[in-house]
Formats: C-alpha cells, structure tokens, sequence
C-alpha cells in the first residue's frame, strides 16, 4: 500500500519532524477540506442525475408502513374484521352502516347491513355501490347501483388508497428535495474518500509503524458505517415507522397520516447517517486499542456509565418515545460496545515510541 510520504511528498517531510506550526496544522485542515468539498461536490452531480432513483430507494421503508397501516384500518364489512376497501375492488360485500345514515328518503340505522359492490369511481378510488335493489323500512327501495354516501367511508377510503406516494407542500418541494437526496447520498457515497482525508490530517501525529493501521481503520470505518446505515434502513425505521403510523391511523383515531416527502427525508437520512456514525463504536476500539490509548479493563470498568450513554443516544435518535422502539435503536449499541471490549482485549497493546519499535523489530529478527 502507498505511504502517506509517497502520497503527499516534500511537505510530509517536514510533518514527520514533528516541525508543523498551529498555521500549519490549520492550512493542512483546509486543504483536507477542500478536497472533501470538491469531491462531494463531483458526487453531487453523479447522485442529481440518479436523484430520482435514490429517492425512491429510500422512501421504499415509509411506503411499506404506510400499506401495512392502510390494512389495518378499514370500512367494516360483514363477516370480516376492519378491512381495506381496495382489496375487495370488483367484488361485492356486506357493508355495515357506522352511524345512522339517510338514503334517499330512508333513515337507515347504525349496523344496518347492505349488500354492496367495490367498484373504481371517477377518481380512481374505490367506492362502494348497492349490488342490487334494496328494500327499506316504508317500501321505499334503494336501487342496484346507488353509490352509497362518501363521507360514510371517505376518511377510510382516502387512507387505504393504492395511491402511496409522499406529499410534497410547496411548488419548489420536489426541486429542493432532490437537492438535499442528492447532497446526502454524495456524502453517503463519499464516506471512504473523507475517512482517507480524517485520516491523512491524523497521521502527522503518529509514529510510523503506526500509521500502518491506514488500510484496516478505513476498511473497518466504512464497513460499519455501511452496516449501521443497513441497520437503520432495514430495521430501525420501519419499526419506528408502523409505531407512528399505527398511532395516527389506528381505529380509535380521528386522522388520516399526511407525510410529507421533506419531513420523512429528514427523518430517515438523521436516522441513517446517526446509526451509521455509532457503529463506528468498534472501529474507534480498534484503533485507539492499538495505539495504548483504550484497554479492555478500562471498558469494562465505565460500562454503567456507557450504558447511560448508549439509551440517552438511542432516546435521541429514535422518533418514537415507546420502550421497544428505544430497545430496537439501544440493542445493537451495547452489542457494539461489548463487541468492542472483545477487540480491545485482543488488539491492544503497550504504545511504544518507534525506537522502541524498532528495537523491538530487532530484537525478534534474532
């Protein structure tokens, strides 16, 4: 693997003599800056021209709590629980009535069951008509094909639509939108390359042997930051997101869930990018395990202490106030961080100056 000397030449030379200056620490900051900038920057207009298609991989979580809200929510059918109207298009039903009702000049009581049919009105939404002449109380009848009022469903209706794409609030939403799906993901993406240059402004201030570490800290870095994003993705939001939505739309409510694309974007990347940042926890271990700066006594001594840590974390990333959510975001931290005294008793080590290193390289050559 290329040095660090190799990469970044004569102005290395003098880093390793330790000879850098407070200016010059800060110019090297800027020019790892710079270059992060101008590599998102290139990213970004990569991410714009899929901005599209990575939107919508990430709204895939929100769609699927929002259907599985959808079904459990519903217009009461005879001989069936709460059930989506959608599912029954083109098929004919018992309705029963939720409230008194008015059809025509009938007063028509609350449970009163009518025979009816799922067919697609002028909307595209389901609605429900009579499937054949109903006769009433005073002989009036309610003839075949008579759309039975909306508003004695509408809410439910509405709800369980097959329509499930988010809401944008203003006429520049979706531009903007797209904006912020492609600067994330240009960071996301960009994850190894600003990993190089953290670890490029570090290196100045460890001994050589040391920053033969470069190769697995990176590897390792974004392994876990990869993983915690999947985590964060495949698991955390979504069970976060049925608690959410199942709260709104539940049958004891008066609301129909409204989620905005800008607001779930948020959401999602801070839960994403979050979870991706705290499985760097092993990482971190590894590293400063190998440099003397962390042992495994000294995790086990704090882990009340990190524990604390870890759920006052877990509180703040997770969107939900219940305990099992919390339990979802806290559980792989502390697996994390256990996993993390089993790395430190296995790589750490005594931190040696590179005499002693060197010393110690000849000494095991005999």
């Amino acid at each position: 693997m290329t040095s660090y000397t190799d990469i970044y030449g004569d102005q290395d030379a003098q880093i390793e003599e330790g000879s850098m200056s407070f200016l010059d620490h800060l110019d090297e900051l800027r020019k790892r800056l710079i270059r992060v900038a101008m590599f998102v920057m290139a990213a970004f207009v990569v991410c714009w021209i899929f901005s599209d298609i990575i939107y919508g991989f990430l709204q895939v979580p929100v769609q699927a709590a929002l259907f599985r809200a959808k079904q459990s929510t519903g217009v009461e059918l005879a001989g069936a629980a709460v059930t989506p109207l959608s599912d029954y298009m083109n098929r004919e039903v018992d309705f029963l009535f939720p409230t008194d009702a008015k059809i025509l000049d009938a007063v028509i009581q609350t449970g009163a069951n009518i025979r009816c049919k799922v067919q697609p009105g002028p909307d595209g939404l389901p609605i429900l008509v009579t499937a054949s002449p109903v006769v009433v109380n005073n002989g009036i009848v309610i003839p075949e094909g008579y759309e039975i009022p909306h508003e004695l469903y509408a809410a439910n209706n509405m709800l369980l639509s097959p329509e499930r794409r988010l809401v944008v609030g203003t006429v520049q939403g979706a531009f903007n939108l797209y904006i912020k799906v492609s600067f994330y993901a240009a960071i996301f993406f960009g994850v190894p390359f600003i990993l190089v240059q953290i670890w490029g402004f570090v290196a100045p201030g460890l001994y050589p042997h040391e920053k033969k570490y470069a190769l697995p800290v990176i590897l390792m870095a974004t392994i876990f930051f990869l993983l915690g994003a999947a985590f964060a993705y495949y698991i955390a939001f979504p069970r976060a997101a049925d608690f959410l939505l199942g709260v709104a739309a539940g049958d004891k409510t008066h609301f129909r869930p409204l989620v905005t694309a800008d607001e779930y974007f948020d959401l999602i990347i801070t839960i994403m990018l979050g979870l991706g940042v705290v499985f760097e926890i092993p990482t971190i271990t590894f590293f400063t395990a190998r440099l003397g700066l962390v042992s495994p006594r000294m995790l086990l001594k704090i882990w009340r202490y990190a524990v604390i840590a870890i759920f006052i974390l877990a509180a703040i990333l997770s969107p939900t106030t219940d305990v099992p959510n919390l339990l979802v975001f806290a559980a792989p931290m502390l697996i994390l961080y256990f996993l993390s005294v089993g790395i430190a008793w296995i790589f750490h080590r005594k931190r040696r100056t590179e005499q002693e290193y060197q010393a110690l390289e000849r000494k095991d050559d005999r």
